[in-house]
């Protein structure tokens, strides 16, 4: 048995290659730039990483599969968190011109009046806690997903699901390097309840990748700066998939990934076109990530089932 856990599965390499790429892409972004990271402000990143990759190996040396396929999971989603960030603000630093004119123009073509939405939004501060915190739970949804998954044994659900959150995050983040945008911006002081968005919170480090006064990373204050497309739409609707494969906690789970959804744009700071981009995105995401990381038979084994 710990033969088998230490021969390498080719099914989780995609979820490597695609890390990898998106650390060269970070290597090649910001090289015009050249980005550093405060040494002791990366602690406890390192920290989390070298954890999670002794529970790993831990779980290798002792045989215990669901430890593996849990370790494994958290590491990758780890790194992908951090390079994702780091890679969209080399991006940043590159950008052109903002796109958030065309991107409300699109909007309100569409039929969105975002005054009218957080006017009547501020006028219920239970649905703007209920909001509010299915929008900043998404970590803690993904933290329960990878541990019931893992848990309950459901190891090529995990896989794909990790495989399409990293796929889909890495073209996201390439689209909005193309697609630059400060975000659907609202002054939260106009409002009694309405909690500051994001991409409120998020201006003055926007302006400062674009201007080139911010070129040192803090690795414990990593924002996410992406607007189109929403990523965190994007990841709660392959969610709403994986948590089909676990019937107990099905209903609940899919309904606390919807409110996410509809949280994301009054509370992230996204356009409507955001939102959409990013659940388009979602399943194709999954279906490549089922596609490339699925099972395949060994050649000799192949070989050996045709007939003579």
């Amino acid at each position: 048995m710990t033969a088998l856990l230490f021969r390498a599965d080719h099914r989780e390499t995609p979820s490597w290659v695609l890390i990898g790429a998106m650390l060269m892409s970070f290597l090649v972004a910001q090289y015009h730039h050249r980005f550093t990271a405060d040494p002791i402000r990366a602690a406890p990143a390192m920290a989390a990483v070298t954890a999670l990759a002794l529970a790993l190996a831990i779980g290798k040396y002792t045989a215990r599969p669901r430890l593996v396929a849990g370790a494994r999971a958290f590491l990758q989603m780890t790194l992908f968190t951090v390079l994702g960030v780091v890679l969209a603000y080399a991006l940043a630093a590159n950008a052109g011109r903002l796109w958030d004119a065309r991107l409300a123009a699109a909007d309100r073509a569409i039929g969105f009046n975002w005054p009218v939405v957080l006017a009547l939004l501020d006028k219920s501060p239970p649905l703007i806690w209920l909001l509010g915190l299915a929008y900043h739970s998404l970590t803690l949804q993904m933290i329960v997903v990878i541990v019931a998954l893992s848990g309950m044994g459901k190891f090529d659900t995990l896989r794909t699901m990790v495989c399409a959150a990293i796929l889909s995050g890495f073209v996201t983040i390439l689209i909005s390097g193309l697609t630059p945008a400060m975000g659907n911006l609202f002054d939260p002081s106009r409002y009694g309840h309405l909690w500051p968005s994001i991409a409120w919170l998020e201006q003055e480090l926007i302006s400062g990748l674009r201007d080139g006064s911010l070129r040192v990373l803090d690795l414990t204050m990593l924002m996410g700066i992406v607007s189109f497309p929403s990523f965190h739409a994007t990841l709660a609707a392959i969610f709403i998939w994986a948590f089909g494969a676990m019937p107990r906690v099905a209903l609940p789970g899919r309904a606390w990934a919807i409110l996410t959804i509809i949280a994301t744009p009054v509370f992230g700071g996204h356009y409507g076109v955001d939102v959409i981009m990013g659940l388009f995105l979602a399943p194709p995401a999954i279906i490549a990530s089922r596609h490339i990381t699925r099972r395949r038979r060994a050649p000799h084994l192949m070989n050996s089932a045709l007939p003579a």
